[in-house]
């Protein structure tokens, strides 16, 4: 097994960095009726996540209504939000507590389309709190006093972390996280330097395959069918453009059911947009892609992020969502 371990820990290495870059995909799709398709341009991370707009474009979806899409990649939220509120991207993708922090400071944004959900599995989620056997954490309690890392500070990850230890009636104020890039992990892990992690899919597929144990799965723990992440335009170009984010908004629904029923093509085209090895697209758990953004799950963050002190006071939430 480890030596299986040491050949898939480098494609997600290779992601990462892919993630760095300001590369672009344009991806055309057929359909349409022949007639010009407007161009629109989607900020996205190149992960498991945004596979169904990958093959939404493939099946046609976009262009049946008309619109054909260049997927920008970026780091994150952090670089998408402005992009889209600049006007250098139309459409975005973001995880929900990252377009909390937008709204509350007043950033003109509106979710148009769900992204992706918890499976609402414990245990088989796409993204979980993961440490060693002999570490002396046996469940989401014992995180409590011990270092964690996440990807980044002050965000969904230590939210809904810190939810997981609250729930289990440890104290989530004596957790302490760590920032560490997710393909840093499993070697922090294996090292000693961290207690646990926090790991979303392809890297959850990694930690475990090397030895790792889920602790807990932090996004169930937080919320039924948590909605974790959303597509999202500025308020501007949803008034100036209502046809193209109604376009948008239908065709990533049809997307997000197609993708929800046909799991093995969601594997495929992981790899024509990605570095992940097959053999570890083949062993990840997928997330789920509902057609519509649970409103309740996303009040659960809103209301967290003001009780971690991320937020002073929670965001309009009509005027975010759809």
């Amino acid at each position: 097994m480890r030596r299986t371990v040491a050949v898939l820990v480098a494609a997600p290495l290779v992601l990462v960095a892919a993630c760095g870059g300001s590369d672009e995909t344009t991806t055309g799709g057929g359909g349409g009726g022949g007639g010009e398709l407007e161009q629109v341009s989607v900020g996205v991370i190149p992960i498991v996540d945004v596979s169904p707009l990958y093959l939404g474009q493939e099946q046609g979806f976009f262009a049946d209504c008309g619109l054909e899409l260049t997927l920008e990649t970026g780091q994150g939220g952090a670089a998408i939000v402005p992009a889209v509120v600049s006007g250098q991207s139309q459409f975005g993708f973001s995880n929900i507590t990252s377009l909390l922090l937008a709204a509350s400071e007043g950033l003109p944004l509106r979710v148009v389309a769900n992204g992706v959900a918890s499976t609402g599995e414990q245990g088989a989620d796409f993204g979980a709190v993961v440490t060693t056997p002999d570490s002396g954490i046996a469940g989401a309690a014992d995180l409590a006093g011990a270092t964690v890392a996440v990807n980044t500070l002050n965000n969904i990850g230590t939210t809904t972390i810190r939810e997981s230890v609250r729930a289990a009636g440890g104290d989530p104020d004596a957790v302490e996280f760590v920032e560490l890039p997710f393909p840093e992990m499993p070697a922090a892990l294996e090292q000693g330097n961290v207690d646990a992690a926090w790991v979303v899919e392809p890297f959850l597929a990694v930690a475990t395959d090397a030895g790792a144990r889920v602790v807990t799965s932090n996004f169930v723990d937080t919320a039924d069918d948590l909605t974790v992440a959303a597509y999202f335009t500025s308020e501007q170009y949803a008034q100036e453009n209502p046809e193209a984010v109604e376009c948008f908004s239908d065709a990533t629904e049809q997307s997000l059911q197609y993708a929800q029923e046909n799991p093995d093509a969601v594997r495929e085209i992981l790899g024509e947009y990605t570095q992940i090895d097959p053999a570890i697209a083949e062993a990840m758990t997928l997330p789920a892609w509902p057609a519509e953004v649970n409103r309740d799950s996303v009040q659960t963050l809103s209301d967290l992020a003001v009780e971690d002190g991320l937020l002073d006071e929670a965001p309009d939430l009509d005027a975010l969502l759809p």
